[in-house]
Formats: C-alpha cells, sequence, structure tokens
C-alpha cells in the first residue's frame, strides 16, 4: 500500500460481524449484478462474533485469521484492538417481531452495551450500530430512546437513521435502524454526516431483476444455486414463509429464522435457493455459503445487505475526509 493510500485509510474493527455483510460493505471490492463496488479506505483489524459457524463462513471469504469467535459479553476491552471506527451489527432477535421480544430485559438485548464499553476505552471517531426497525416501535419508543442515551452518553452526538433498503436499489422489502454516533469533539467541530439520499424511490429494483437469471440455472455453476428447501406450504397457520413472491416487486424480506419457510419463487414451485436469498441481500456470487441450508439461509437472513453498508459506509468516508481536512488546515 502507497504512503498516500496508508494516510487515507481509516482503521475499523468489527463487533457482531456475523457472516460479514457489514463488514463487505466498509470494504467494498465486491462485483454485483454487473455493478464494481469499488475498495473504500477502510481497513478492518479484527471482527468477532460468538457464532463458529459465522465465523468460518466470513474467513471463508475474507480470508484466514480476520473473524475470531468471541463472546463479546465477557471479552476483555483491553485485548480489542484500538480502531477509528467501530461497526456492529448488534444481535436484532429480542426486538425483532419475528422473535422472543425480550427486549433490554434479556442478555441478548443488551449487547449493545458491548459497543459503549468498546466506546468508552478506545474512544473511536464513528460508530455505526445496525438493528431491526421494530426496535424503535418496543414499549412505545422506550427501548430506543434508552439504547440512543446510553450512547450518547458514551461521549458521543448520535442519530438513528430508518432506512427503507429499496430506496436504496436493494431488491428486498427490508428496512432498518443504523445509529450514527461521532466522538463529541469531532462533530462539534465538523457537523455530521447527512443520511444517504434514497436514489431509487419510487423506482423500486424487483425480484426479477435480481435473480431473474438463475431461472435456469439448477447446479452449482452458481455457488448454493442447487440448495434449497423442498417443504410444502403449511396447512395450517398462518402460512408466515410460504408466501410465492410478486415477480415485479421487491422481495420478500429474507429472515434469519427459516425453519424451512424461506418463500417461494415468483415463477417456479419451489422455495428460492440458497444463492437467490444471498442475491436478494445483495452478496456477490463469489461469497459461498459453505454451511447446511439451515445455516447458510440464517446467516444471510442476519446479515446487513452490502450495498446498503456500502452506501452507509461511503457516506462515513466523505464525512471522515472532511474531518482530517479540517484537522490538516
Amino acid at each position: 500500500m502507497s504512503e498516500n493510500k496508508q494516510e487515507l485509510a481509516y482503521s475499523v474493527v468489527s463487533y457482531f460481524c456475523g457472516c460479514g455483510g457489514l463488514d463487505l460493505g466498509f470494504r467494498g471490492d465486491f462485483r454485483y449484478h454487473d455493478e464494481d463496488y469499488k475498495r473504500l479506505p477502510f481497513v478492518i483489524r479484527a471482527a468477532y462474533d460468538y457464532e463458529p459457524l459465522c465465523v468460518e463462513t466470513y474467513n471463508g471469504y475474507f480470508g484466514e485469521g480476520h473473524a475470531f469467535v468471541k463472546d463479546l459479553s465477557t471479552v476483555d476491552v483491553n485485548s480489542v484492538p484500538k480502531a477509528e471506527v467501530l461497526i456492529g451489527g448488534f444481535p436484532c432477535q429480542e426486538f425483532s417481531s419475528c422473535g422472543p421480544l425480550g427486549g433490554l430485559q434479556s442478555e441478548r438485548g443488551r449487547l449493545y452495551q458491548t459497543l459503549i464499553t468498546y466506546m468508552n476505552k478506545h474512544k473511536p471517531m464513528v460508530v455505526v450500530g445496525e438493528n431491526v426497525i421494530n426496535l424503535e416501535r418496543m414499549e412505545n419508543g422506550e427501548v430506543l430512546k434508552t439504547i440512543k442515551t446510553d450512547l450518547t452518553n458514551a461521549g458521543y452526538k448520535v442519530e438513528v437513521w430508518k432506512m427503507f433498503a429499496p430506496d436504496y436499489g436493494v431488491p428486498q422489502r427490508r428496512a432498518r435502524l443504523f445509529f450514527i454516533c461521532v466522538r463529541n469533539d469531532i462533530h462539534e467541530v465538523n457537523g455530521f454526516p447527512e443520511i444517504p439520499k434514497p436514489r431509487f424511490e419510487g423506482k423500486h429494483r424487483s425480484i426479477e431483476w435480481a435473480i431473474g437469471d438463475l431461472v435456469n440455472v439448477t447446479d452449482e455453476s452458481v455457488p448454493n444455486q442447487s440448495q434449497y428447501f423442498g417443504a410444502s406450504r403449511a396447512k395450517k397457520g398462518n402460512g408466515q414463509g410460504d408466501e410465492s413472491n410478486k415477480k415485479d416487486l421487491p422481495a420478500y424480506t429474507i429472515r434469519a429464522n427459516p425453519k424451512s419457510r424461506v418463500q417461494f419463487h415468483y415463477s417456479l414451485d419451489r422455495r428460492l435457493t440458497v444463492r437467490e436469498c444471498a442475491r436478494i441481500q445483495t452478496f456477490p456470487d463469489n461469497f459461498k455459503f459453505i454451511h447446511a441450508k439451515t445455516t447458510s439461509i440464517s446467516q444471510i437472513g442476519n446479515a446487513v445487505p452490502p450495498m446498503l453498508a456500502y452506501i452507509v459506509a461511503k457516506t462515513i468516508v466523505n464525512y471522515l475526509k472532511t474531518v482530517k481536512e479540517e484537522r490538516n488546515v
């Protein structure tokens, strides 16, 4: 790496990295649907997740030794590298409308506090957290208010960006919250990054746009395309996960808890394949999911769509470049 590139690079530590969707967005350097997402000036120093299989998938793409199996609730923060940017999609199960809804009363629901422990110790310039949209509805907004207050009390200006993925080009009806935190001393001088503009509002990309070229592919010439659940539609219950996608609309949300109830293709009489789910989440085709179908779908559903993460990351890059310019004056 040249001296100039070193000067422009920003170090990153990733918490709750999962299989790597948020991290891929921050790194860039991938190709999705004939479009190149160029390398961004972020260098991920270390990534951590509690699930060994997620770490295996992550390292299978990014290379061995990039991610590590750690319980972040017990890790010694002094052993974690100091970085300029901290990112993390903290566990969403306790906030998801499809989950147990334990909220902040559950141990898993309080794991966002591990981000705060890092913030208090290492004082990153910027922190980016991510979670489900249902979080803002819990206890009439009190859960979101508590998390935002806790992040603020660590010495940061905090805004919550609500982003509807189809408005940003993701072919999937998925809405997420991004917690954007800028250290107070930096915010006071340089202001705050602006939420990215939704370039695809009113002209959403459809599921056919995302996976139409895979209709006649039934083998592994495209990785993970031969893998799908054979479960029939439920005879009882509300049939959640038994919907057929609509050809000209964004896909239904890829959920992290499939239990063989991955939605159906828009034209074929079968459920979506692992690769089709990955495409809908905007993973590049060379990102291979190396475990059993249920595990792979869970990893895909838990991930931040790399395209959406990339859009957020570019905004943070542009902001940090301004900060650097201000500091050099």
